[in-house]
């Protein structure tokens, strides 16, 4: 004899699965929707919490392109450092006091022009006044200034030597055979004396070339230098041999 199996719980088929099919599509509607209307709520209700009033915040009307301004720069500007400015005191504000006629300044005065000006300073000593026998004293000495050995005095005519001392050998050097040059710099004044020389370039021996070449130096004679018609003290540079064969 055969046995029937029978099931614990009833099964589902086609038929109970498409009765229940509308009603689980409607739950499932519905539960999706209700999300949907819960977060785009909350995302509102968020946002109208948060908002900020803006209804102070003045507001530009722009009608053409010329209401737009100049555009931004682009050029990077320096950071500006604040510095506290010191705080002074308000100025005292008083009422003023009359001053006397005599202490009052003449508004009318009169500017001394440059020609004026220039005979306060030094007044013209006319040659009357000197043949007057008035007390005028000119002493202004012919070299009074001098200029530096490295400086530049622009001249006209050069000066030019018209004799030269011979130097004294030196002994030393002259029994040794010892020959040399020396180059020497001399200031020559507007008479043409030498009243300043030194050695401008060293013979590089200390058989004592130098020192005689400067000795020399003081004794020489020169045509002073000319400037605007007119003799100027200068320095001059001019070479001093010292030879056996010359005799010294």
């Amino acid at each position: 004899m055969a046995k029937v199996y029978t099931p614990k719980y009833s099964e589902y088929g086609a038929f109970e699965l498409k009765i229940r099919y509308q009603r689980n599509m409607l739950l499932g509607v519905l539960f999706s929707a209700m999300l949907v209307v819960v977060f785009v709520g909350g995302a509102y209700i968020y946002k109208a919490i948060t908002a900020e009033d803006y209804s102070d915040v003045p507001v530009q009307i722009i009608k053409t392109i010329a209401d737009l301004g100049p555009p931004p720069t682009v050029a990077k500007k320096p950071p500006t450092i604040k510095i506290d400015q010191p705080q002074l005191a308000a100025p005292k504000v008083g009422i003023p006091k009359p001053v006397a006629d005599e202490d009052v300044i003449d508004q009318d005065v009169v500017i001394a022009s440059r020609q004026e000006l220039a005979e306060i300073v030094a007044p013209d000593v006319a040659s009357s006044d000197l043949d007057q026998g008035s007390n005028v004293v000119v002493d202004i000495p012919d070299d009074a200034y001098l200029p530096a050995p490295d400086e530049f005095v622009p001249v006209e005519i050069p000066a030019e030597m018209i004799y030269e001392e011979v130097p004294e050998y030196p002994r030393l050097a002259k029994q040794a055979n010892m020959e040399a040059v020396v180059w020497v710099k001399a200031l020559v004044d507007k008479n043409g004396n030498v009243v300043k020389a030194m050695v401008f370039k060293s013979s590089g021996s200390k058989a004592g070339f130098d020192e005689a070449a400067v000795a020399a130096a003081y004794k020489c004679k020169f045509k002073p230098a000319i400037q605007n018609g007119r003799p100027v003290a200068v320095w001059v540079a001019y070479q001093v041999e010292f030879t056996l064969t010359g005799g010294n």
